[in-house]
């Protein structure tokens, strides 16, 4: 691509997850600048991960000007009726990581069926071009494209912890077909199967389609 990159803002004040996702884009970022996202933290108060998600992207995109992505992700427990679910970051009230495992791992403490998956919920907002927002436009007209991609990674709850690396239910997570944690996976091969990897898989050609094409 000639010139200079467009530049892409990830909505996202999590350090594990802005990590993770630049090693899950990778040589899709081509010709794309990824930008770190500084600005205020909005309310997620939607009903699914796909709300929360643009809820994210939008205000990333409107504080900053530029298109913006952003994912809403968590774990779905069959036998707790779908919780942590949208909750699953501050699942146990303080979002910390070893706080919500140990109140998951509580709950589900003799329970039979352990059967959940991940979901990632990924955002793209493209704003409109400039002086196209004013005064008198009408409600939501700060963005002019949206899109978001869903993926589920379907796996069971193991009954205690295992393994140091990923970050969130990790550790507690066993992907189907597998017979160690997510945490136990290499970074790259959990990246090549994970919700958050396949949700960007289906979200990245989008992108580059409307802010590289």
């Amino acid at each position: 691509m000639n010139g200079a990159p467009v530049k892409l803002v990830l909505a996202t004040h999590n350090a594990h997850k802005v990590t993770e996702l630049r090693r899950i884009l990778g040589v899709s970022l081509d010709g794309i600048e990824l930008i770190a996202y500084d600005g205020p933290e909005p309310v997620e108060d939607g009903e699914t991960f796909e709300a929360n998600a643009l809820i994210k992207a939008r205000a990333a995109s409107e504080h900053t000007g530029l298109p913006a992505i952003a994912d809403d992700s968590g774990i779905v427990v069959a036998a707790l009726g779908g919780a942590p679910g949208i909750n699953s970051a501050r699942y146990a009230g303080t979002r910390n990581d070893a706080d919500n495992v140990r109140l998951l791992l509580a709950n589900l403490e003799g329970v039979g069926d352990r059967s959940a998956h991940f979901v990632c919920a990924a955002a793209l907002v493209v704003p409109p071009p400039a002086g196209q927002v004013g005064p008198d436009s009408p409600p939501n007209n700060a963005v002019s494209f949206e899109r978001v991609e869903v993926a589920l990674w379907p796996g069971t709850v193991l009954e205690e912890a295992v393994g140091g690396g990923g970050f969130g239910y990790d550790p507690v997570f066993k992907p189907a077909g597998y017979s160690v944690s997510s945490a136990e996976l290499h970074a790259d091969e959990k990246n090549a199967i994970s919700h958050r990897a396949l949700a960007f898989a289906a979200l990245m050609p989008v992108v580059r389609e409307r802010l590289v094409s």
